[in-house]
């Protein structure tokens, strides 16, 4: 499922730069970063740093491995990176400009299913109103086996009776 993107009212580059000039010893937007959060909002995909630091060399991008670790700590607390923790694995996914949804994590093949849910979310709502609740987000991972890993195990299974 692709998510539809959600109007925004600055760029993530001018979002970015307002956050480094915000902070309480205002920081510099440097080419290095800029370079980076382009490359990062020019598709939307779960990543982890060493991929990133990979995708970005093969795009002839030269950003040094302890900016992107910084850089990506920079823009989770900007809100504009959400920070997924998959075990022993950090991902990142786009947090602005993409609606709210949750995630199916496959233990076989690692892939991540994004979808959305009115009904989890009103459930949601419901179990924090219940309970005086005031919530400012939530992180859903459903780990198992997807439909493809699914498909290649019981073909398996059926060869194995053979």
């Amino acid at each position: 499922m692709t998510l539809p993107a959600v109007a925004v009212s600055q760029s993530p580059e001018d979002k970015f730069r307002e956050y480094l000039a915000s902070r309480p010893q205002p920081q510099r937007f440097t080419e290095q970063q800029r370079v980076m959060v382009r490359f990062i909002f020019s598709q939307h995909d779960h990543f982890d740093a060493d991929q990133l630091i990979d995708e970005m060399r093969k795009a002839e991008l030269e950003v040094s491995r302890a900016t992107v670790y910084r850089t990506l700590t920079k823009l989770v607390d900007a809100g504009l990176l959400r920070r997924i923790e998959l075990g022993a694995r950090t991902v990142y996914e786009h947090d602005y400009g993409y609606p709210a949804h949750d995630h199916m994590h496959c233990d076989q093949c690692g892939e991540m299913i994004e979808f959305q849910s009115p009904e989890l979310e009103a459930a949601l709502r419901e179990v924090c109103q219940r309970h005086s609740f005031n919530t400012s987000g939530h992180t859903l991972i459903l780990r198992g086996v997807c439909a493809a890993c699914n498909r290649k195990r019981s073909s398996k299974r059926r060869l194995d009776m053979i």
